[in-house]
């Protein structure tokens, strides 16, 4: 293989299992922060046995998170330094951001978080509770505004270095792999940069998918303490307040994916006509639900919805979705390969397309498993509803609580299939239009030393995540540090919708009742 090929493949090693952690950690430090707020507000000590349980879990993945992060960094300087010359003021100002605001802030308050239970008071607690959440949720938004900054760039120009002299170049100037090492992309706008059209598509999306993720997390322990019969009053609960956050979650990503297609409709289209397999540009563009794509005869299998894909992109059943044949335009292509005639433009256009069959698939795949993740979270909601989640005598329920124990790697399948689709959709470059992968490869860096590093890393990787396991389900058997005898308020199996609100939102709580 190539060095490239190899390169990419290490970068999607690290990145992706890198990208396991983070998610895990919004998403339970956002359920962390409602836990205590709800302890502080009802002085129920369950809220308080809640929160110290999932502070551990939360302690364990923060661990692994960093370790794993820090060698994307590296592989910047060693398998793409000439990409990171071209864009190191950009990434130097977001990735700065990013340790002062985020990480600084993390880590900073989570030895209070983690060891601070019997030294502070709870309201300390809980502000250190909600400064790491926020360091969370801060580090995730620096990144994706570093990445989205490559899927729509923004707020910058070129400039040509030569000596001591910085030359400012036209905004219309073409890249050329003879520049690299000369001209780099500056920051002049440092407000646009952050503010590029698909970062807060990108941001809310990712967000609320790892809101997912942490409460699916949850969900699934919650589901196999009750199947098990252990910890029942603490699983009841804290499945409660994970369900309707999964619930409310859903609706707002929903609405993220939304925005953030018609986002990609404007910004990428090429990205959007791989994702559906879309060749021809006519009126009343379908959309299919499912298939393959035969990129040899250029045409796309599988059932379709007719005119669905016009009415997603532009709230109009007529109105064309652009085909990858038109695009991208003549004019572009020949401003980067001049003196080819139109028909050899036309050989040449699939070579700015990305993989057209791997985008559609992953696409695909994060949309149905999307779907999985709204139904089982609304019926889960419903079935708490209707006072049926926690009965576990009933057959259907055990085989249901047993879906919810696997149901974890759902929105984490989402999150990386959805992750894949952003950034191969956007292929051949790695700044859109303007910066090829390809030139980005440092020049030293041979195919076997790649080849070497993929092994290492795959070696140490699957360590940690033994090791990672081995932990957590030492952390789950061993379960909430208190019993249920502890003076601990239930919810019970046949509390009906009113009750669950009283006991999570009333300041007096009601009067203790057994199970």
């Amino acid at each position: 293989m190539s060095v490239e090929i190899l390169s990419r493949i290490q970068f999607a090693l690290t990145v992706s299992f890198h990208f396991l952690y983070p998610p895990m950690t919004i998403g339970l430090g956002m359920l962390l922060v409602i836990m205590e707020g709800l302890y502080l507000k009802t002085k129920n000590p369950l809220f308080h046995q809640l929160a110290h349980f999932w502070t551990k879990i939360f302690g364990l993945i923060f661990a692994i998170g960093v370790a794993t992060g820090i060698v994307m960094e590296f592989e910047f300087g060693t398998n793409w330094a000439a990409y990171s010359r071209f864009v190191g003021d950009i990434f130097g100002s977001a990735l700065a951001a990013e340790g002062i605001f985020a990480f600084f802030l993390e880590s900073g308050f989570l030895a209070l978080l983690l060891f601070g239970w019997d030294k502070v008071g709870p309201k300390t607690h809980f502000f250190a509770t909600c400064m790491v959440c926020l360091g969370s949720h801060f580090s995730a938004i620096w990144i994706l505004i570093a990445n989205s900054w490559m899927q729509t760039p923004a707020g910058f120009h070129l400039e040509r270095i030569t000596g001591a002299i910085h030359t400012r170049l036209p905004n219309s100037y073409i890249v050329q792999a003879s520049d690299l090492g000369h001209v780099r992309a500056v920051v002049d706008n440092f407000w646009a940069m952050i503010g590029n059209p698909s970062s807060l598509n990108r941001i809310c999306h990712v967000v609320f998918g790892a809101w997912l993720v942490g409460a699916f997390l949850v969900m699934s322990i919650c589901a196999w303490y009750l199947l098990k019969g252990r910890f029942t009053t603490f699983a009841r609960t804290s499945m409660t307040v994970a369900a309707c956050f999964a619930a409310f979650t859903t609706v707002l990503q929903s609405i993220s994916a939304d925005s953030t297609a018609r986002g990609v409709v404007r910004t990428q289209p090429i990205k959007l006509a791989s994702m559906e397999g879309i060749y021809e540009t006519h009126d009343y563009t379908p959309m299919t639900l499912f298939g393959y794509v035969d990129t040899k005869n250029q045409t796309v299998h599988g059932p379709q919805i007719p005119a669905l894909l016009s009415f997603l992109c532009f709230h109009n059943f007529k109105q064309p979705v652009q085909g990858l044949l038109s695009m991208p335009s003549d004019e572009f292509l020949a401003a980067r390969n001049p003196g080819l005639s139109p028909e050899e433009l036309a050989k040449i256009r699939p070579n700015y397309w990305p993989v057209v069959g791997a985008v559609f698939q992953t696409y695909h795949l994060m949309i149905c498993i999307g779907s999985a993740v709204f139904g089982l979270s609304f019926l889960a909601l419903t079935l708490l509803w209707r006072g049926w989640l926690f009965k576990t005598e009933n057959p259907l329920i055990r085989f249901l609580l047993w879906i919810y124990v696997f149901a974890v790697i759902a929105p984490q399948i989402c999150m990386q299939a959805g992750w894949f689709t952003a950034e191969m959709g956007r292929q051949p470059w790695i700044v859109y239009n303007m910066l090829k992968t390809s030139d980005g490869l440092s020049r030293a860096v041979q195919a076997n030393q790649v080849v070497f590093s993929i092994i290492l890393f795959a070696l140490i990787y699957i360590l940690l995540f033994v090791t990672f396991i081995y932990l957590l389900n030492s952390k789950i058997q061993h379960g909430p540090d208190d019993d249920e005898g502890h003076h601990t308020k239930a919810i019970g199996a046949s509390s009906d919708a009113s009750e669950i609100a009283e006991d999570l939102f009333s300041r007096k709580g009601r009067a203790s009742h057994q199970e």
